[in-house]
């Protein structure tokens, strides 16, 4: 697709302008190997390099414009240059602007937070799809239009392969667009220029400390998507989270509150909660779901208030929500023919290990043993290691330390800073364990009938990233071979 500089210009502020606008621009990029003739690039200042190191290679590419902070020394005759304060929200305007700004063409709702934002997203694609809508989604595991999967890179995807997506995704008749809000999107601008008709937001825990470096500078991140909302779009909160007024503080949309706990607009409660689903009330009205726990409850509850507030009728949305199945890697559950159960979930943060351990203890039954094998991300927030694996002592009968996804750390030192926040009541019932499938089959070896292992922090993932190499590696498979079970059986 083509299109006119003066017309894709229109949508951002100018500083100033060294070339022609009358060209025509063949496609857009921020990496500058992307570039070919008739390209526009923007030069974006990222964490790892900037962009304004590049404009000769575009240059040299064929680059017809360069949108940037500062003009290069040398300026070719034959390239436009345009300086912007801004340039990471210029490229996702510009994007936006280039692809004819897809989300305008649907309904899109974003959902922000520490976590459940992907089981979230994936329930509420699952229920317009059930409704009989067309509906997309961007989720941490995977994006989809409609039942067709395309594989995702980044929970937020970056603004030129979004809005293409998204375009994608309003030629083929969309009609809602569910997507994962990170807090780096929010930072890095990737969502700006994107027309949303509702935010979610479901919780902020300890998390991501290594790019925000302070929980203020986290909250801030998070509050920054209800700041921009506008004023005909619905503001959705978790009343039971202390920080959810603070997110709405500056918003101009209409703003509405889910809970569990607290006083809010749309209610729930748990009735009964069993190792195969629990029993909720939702505004009055009951209904079972395979769901587990008072996170996936709180999950639940923000899919029937986005549904709601989307239009939909309540009996619709509960009676289609009972028939669905859980989400890959999120309290994802096996039982062997020995009668142990193994739970596979995502959690790699204080507070959702802390909330995945109390829901197994709410559904053991006696004195069945807790058995968790965890670990922790290299090359990320090192403050949360500590404080993970003293919520995960407290909580289990057994704890097995041993390796996630190291990247370009040693595993041993990852296990080191975890082992520093146990005390040696924690540190008895504790063995470390650096190889993941050794520490799975270790846990199940340990496992009597009645018992319950949590194997958590990889969830859907079916790599291990080891010194740059991602290496197959599933959690969900491992188990399941020990459990001589295929890995989709229930």
């Amino acid at each position: 697709m083509k299109m006119k500089q003066a017309e894709l210009l229109k949508d951002i502020e100018v500083i100033q302008v060294k070339g022609s606008t009358d060209r025509d621009l063949s496609g857009i990029t921020f990496d500058s190997r992307k570039v070919t003739t008739g390209f526009l690039f923007i030069a974006v200042k990222g964490t790892q390099s900037d962009g304004h190191e590049y404009i000769g290679k575009a240059v040299a590419s064929g680059a017809a414009a360069i949108v940037c902070e500062r003009f290069p020394e040398q300026l070719s005759p034959d390239v436009t240059y345009i300086m912007v304060k801004d340039s990471a929200y210029a490229l996702a305007v510009l994007a936006s602007a280039f692809y004819g700004h897809p989300s305008q063409k649907f309904r899109l709702v974003g959902i922000t937070g520490t976590n459940g934002k992907t089981t979230t997203v994936t329930v509420l694609h699952r229920l317009f799809g059930a409704l009989g809508f067309k509906s997309g989604c961007f989720t941490t595991i995977r994006n989809y239009i409609g039942n067709e999967t395309i594989e995702a890179t980044h929970t937020t995807p970056d603004p030129v392969q979004l809005n293409r997506i998204m375009k994608d995704m309003a030629d083929r008749g969309c009609e809602y667009v569910f997507m994962e809000v990170s807090s780096h999107a929010l930072v890095q601008q990737r969502v700006a220029g994107l027309a949303f008709a509702g935010g979610i937001f479901s919780n902020i825990t300890h998390d991501h400390l290594d790019y925000h470096k302070t929980f203020e500078e986290y909250l801030r991140a998070k509050k920054l998507f209800f700041d921009t909302l506008p004023a005909d779009s619905f503001s959705l909160i978790n009343a039971d989270d202390r920080n959810g007024k603070v997110m709405v503080q500056n918003t101009k949309s209409a703003v509405r509150f889910y809970g569990i706990h607290t006083m809010a607009d749309f209610k729930g409660r748990i009735i009964e909660s069993h190792v195969n689903g629990m029993l909720l009330n939702i505004d009055n009205t009951e209904f079972w779901t395979k769901f587990i726990g008072e996170f996936n409850a709180s999950n639940l509850l923000a899919v029937y208030s986005c549904a709601r507030l989307l239009g939909q009728k309540q009996e619709e949305i509960l009676r289609l929500l009972s028939s669905m199945d859980t989400v890959e890697g999120r309290f994802q559950y096996l039982q062997s023919d020995a009668g142990v159960t193994a739970v596979i979930d995502y959690a790699h943060t204080p507070d959702a290990v802390q909330n995945v351990l109390r829901t197994i203890g709410q559904i053991r039954k006696g004195d069945e043993q807790v058995i968790t094998v965890i670990g922790a991300g290299g090359n990320r927030d090192k403050t949360k290691r500590p404080v993970m694996a003293r919520v995960a002592a407290a909580m289990s009968d057994k704890l097995i330390l041993t390796s996630d996804n190291p990247r370009n750390e040693e595993p041993a030192e990852i296990i080191s800073d975890m082992k520093a926040g146990l005390d040696d009541i924690s540190l008895a019932k504790t063995v470390i364990q650096p190889d993941r499938r050794e520490a799975i089959k270790m846990a199940c070896m340990l496992a009597r009938k009645g018992d319950i292992i949590l194997i958590a922090g990889k969830g859907h993932e079916t790599y291990q990233e080891i010194k740059g190499i991602k290496h197959h590696f599933s959690d969900l498979e491992e188990v399941s071979s020990l459990f001589k079970m295929k890995p989709d059986q229930p």
